[in-house]
């Protein structure tokens, strides 16, 4: 099994978020020193209050320092873009990782994004679907002729080609029935994002295996991206991060995504969602994931706006730990 970083690049607001480039790159220190393999990165546009970077140049800047650790998006908000400007910075990116650029791309949901790009929420899946098959053949043919619904190439080529033959692996997000069949299609991997809980992962699994039966297809990994928190000691995970969490599933609730029941408590909300604990329980619950998905990469935000530097890199460094 093998480890990676969700680097979070999102701030409160009044954050001086300069200061924070430093604590970034010694958190990415940390994790390659503790052996992580992967570093990953969230994308958005128009969060104020929310403070966020964006995804391009982070990753640009952060590549300097990930030496030959995989980066890639968690995820890059697809449809909006032209499908020849992502090809091209993602040829970029493989050029300047080395051939270890994972392309992790995904529908996106918050109208607002959508909006200001002038592209209507109903056009996203077939703009996502388009976009996929124009950027492989950028990516692997010298020039083409594209004319599709909603692009067109005429007699061009991309201006650099990526190192990884093929181009980047395309790992596919997705939370309902048709987007995981749709990973299993056309995409190298599943890339899970478990903020519903076991509960929906775990029959999305199913559908995603039964489709790659169907497509007679074999996935790079079956990566997971989970909220963990590891401290020093079991009693006191919980309230250690419990703050800077509610902070940022608050901040997904005003955005449309699932909102927390007021019934529940941060524990019973975190359990089968996040994985908190000391070492001996994080170990656990990586043990119960595992068997039960199958899940062999995990991606662990370990980083949200208002937790402490030292506690991060603590549970980074215990993190690494378990994975020895």
């Amino acid at each position: 099994m093998k480890v990676g970083l969700f680097v979070n690049t999102q701030f409160p607001q009044g954050t001086d978020v300069a200061a924070c480039v430093p604590e970034i790159v010694e958190q990415v220190r940390a994790a390659r020193e503790a052996g992580f393999s992967s570093l990953w990165f969230p994308h958005h546009w128009l969060t104020q209050p929310l403070q966020m970077m964006q995804i391009m140049p982070v990753m640009a800047y952060i590549a300097a320092h990930a030496q030959g650790m995989t980066i890639g998006p968690n995820i890059l908000i697809l449809p909006p873009l032209n499908p020849v400007h992502v090809a091209e910075e993602a040829a970029t990116l493989d050029v300047l990782t080395g051939g270890n650029y994972i392309l992790g791309i995904g529908l996106g949901y918050r109208p607002q994004e959508f909006i200001a790009f002038g592209v209507p929420l109903s056009e996203r899946a077939p703009r996502f679907n388009e976009s996929i098959g124009l950027m492989k053949r950028l990516w692997t043919e010298d020039r083409i002729d594209h004319e599709g619904r909603f692009y067109t190439v005429k007699d061009a080529g991309l201006s650099l080609k990526p190192v990884r033959p093929g181009g980047p692996p395309l790992y596919i997000a997705g939370q309902v029935d048709v987007a995981v069949k749709r990973a299993a299609r056309i995409g190298d991997a599943w890339l899970i994002v478990n903020s519903s809980g076991l509960g929906v992962i775990a029959p999305l699994m199913q559908t995603y295996r039964a489709a790659l039966a169907e497509y007679k297809r074999t996935p790079t990994e079956y990566p997971i991206t989970i909220e963990c928190y590891v401290g020093a000691n079991n009693a006191t995970a919980h309230e250690e991060c419990r703050g800077p969490l509610e902070y940022k599933y608050a901040a997904y609730a005003a955005w449309g995504l699932e909102k927390a029941s007021s019934s529940l408590s941060f524990e019973d909300y975190a359990r089968d969602r996040f994985i908190i604990g000391d070492k001996v329980k994080v170990k656990e619950e990586i043990a119960r994931y595992n068997e039960l998905l199958g899940v062999d990469h995990f991606i662990m935000r370990c980083q949200w706006p208002g937790l402490e530097q030292e506690k991060t890199l603590g549970s980074i460094r215990r993190l690494g730990e378990i994975f020895v």
